[in-house]
């Protein structure tokens, strides 16, 4: 109970850093699409770089941060100088990769399509490397159990970037998507100054014998990370390559892109859980009810998952001015990707066993095998379907990499999972979605918000019936 009472009061905290803060700077998304109209292209050019950026961030981090956990918990591992060996690794690989991009910087732009603007890829590089460099420090804070000062740099940053996109957008009138790139990259020079205390007080210490361990157990979370990455990005990078009509292609992307910002309420709620989850679940292991602790938050995560997306779907009316109305017409991915992320959700909860028992290797198999159906998806359905291709096609690569991990992981560390109870609640919530669907889009907006609203209180109240919250 201890355990869960520290997950539930990390959760909270992580939750206001990562939801909080996300949910301020989606603001920014009804500000790009308002000053970048559709038409411009410039949101898609946005949706590409930022897909890159992802994906070069998890190549850099080299799985280091799950890697932390796993040596800086073990008892014969200080923690320090499993830290600044990390560190160490991370920051060679990050001057590698600016030096190469720098180096190369025109053959690079041209490939990629950005032959007439290669300052967009110099800033967006320079920033995946800082937030590379400042990816240990946050996990360090996270293994400490010092919640509030990662939850302060992380919305000392959001505020920042607010304030100064309202500046620039607003008050001086920029409508460009190079503001974007500059202000991300003004705004991560600047937090990478508020670790200088925190890196001084560490006793730093290089242990080579340290790191071969640490790489070997790292490089299969590293193709882990680069195929869940590809799993959530590769739609759009792959996008401007594969649809038809290439002057059309940023436009297409950019309502997908604005419209997926809706969704990603999901992996908001996803990223906070696991931000309290996975120290927890590591300092578990050696205890004897753990695949019931296990087992336990897997349940509690699906039924608020479920919960959040009814929420979303009955409230879309109202969250639909997030973005421009230019954009609205691609507001039917959104139930499609948020499945697609609560699959990605319990991927990752699924994804412990093979941790715990230093076989990552499986990770990397499961995500490439979901990577390669997601590609296929997007390859075939992009010239035919445009963006619905890549939300049915997360859809697929999840729902793989999902099934693989339950099976498999079943036979090398079973973990008694309600699978009846689980797939019940699901079910149920596609009930009520069903019915929500059946409320007259032409009804005034109060009117279907109100009835969804009555919708989801009446699951909720069968859920906390199920599990005895309510008792007569």
């Amino acid at each position: 109970m201890a355990n869960l009472k520290a997950l539930a009061k990390d959760t909270a905290i992580y939750g206001l850093s990562s939801i909080v803060g996300r949910f301020l700077n989606y603001l920014l998304v009804p500000l790009y699409t308002h000053y970048m109209p559709k038409a411009s292209g410039d949101y898609g050019v946005s949706t590409n770089m930022y897909a890159y950026t992802a994906l070069f961030f998890a190549i850099l981090t080299f799985g280091m941060e799950t890697t932390l956990f796993r040596f800086a918990n073990d008892e014969r591992e200080t923690p320090d100088t499993v830290f600044s060996t990390g560190f160490t690794m991370v920051g060679s690989l990050t001057a590698v990769f600016l030096l190469l991009l720098f180096g190369f910087i025109t053959p690079i732009s041209n490939y990629l399509g950005y032959a007439e603007h290669p300052e967009y890829l110099l800033m967006m590089a320079t920033v995946v490397g800082l937030d590379a460099l400042q990816a240990l420090p946050f996990c360090y804070l996270r293994f400490q159990h010092r919640p509030i000062r990662f939850m302060s740099l992380k919305m000392l940053f959001i505020f920042l970037n607010i304030s100064l996109n309202l500046i620039f957008f607003v008050l001086l009138g920029k409508t460009s998507v190079f503001y974007v790139f500059f202000i991300n990259l003004l705004c991560t020079g600047f937090i990478t100054f508020f670790f200088i205390p925190d890196l001084v007080k560490v006793r730093w210490k290089f242990d080579a014998g340290l790191l071969r361990r640490m790489l070997s157990y790292s490089w299969p979370i590293l193709l882990l990370s680069v195929m869940g990455i590809l799993n959530q990005v590769a739609d759009k990078i792959l996008f401007p390559k594969v649809y038809p009509d290439q002057a059309q292609a940023n436009v297409e992307l950019g309502v997908y892109g604005s419209c997926v910002k809706i969704a990603m309420i999901m992996a908001l709620i996803t990223q906070a859980f696991r931000y309290a989850y996975e120290p927890i679940v590591f300092s578990k292991a050696k205890d004897a009810d753990k695949t019931e602790y296990y087992a336990l938050g897997m349940k509690y995560f699906v039924i608020f998952t479920l919960l959040a997306f009814l929420c979303v779907m009955g409230w879309l009316p109202v969250i639909r001015y997030m973005i421009g109305a230019d954009y609205w017409e691609g507001l039917r991915v959104v139930p499609i990707v948020m499945a697609a992320e609560i699959m990605m959700g319990i991927y990752f909860n699924l994804s412990f066993w093979y941790k715990l028992i230093d076989k990552t290797y499986f990770g990397a198999l499961f995500s490439l095998a979901g990577c390669i159906v997601l590609f296929a998806i997007n390859l075939w359905g992009i010239p035919h379907y445009s963006y619905m291709a890549c939300a049915w096609g997360g859809v697929g690569g999840y729902g793989v990499a999902m099934l693989l991990s339950y099976f498999i992981g079943q036979k090398y560390y079973p973990i008694p999972y309600p699978i009846g109870s689980l797939a019940a609640y699901a079910v149920l919530a596609a009930l009520f979605y069903w019915a929500m669907t059946l409320i007259p889009e032409a009804w005034p907006v109060w009117l279907y918000v109100g009835l969804s609203t009555l919708l989801i209180l009446v699951y909720a109240a069968i859920i906390c019936k199920r599990e005895g919250l309510i008792r007569r």
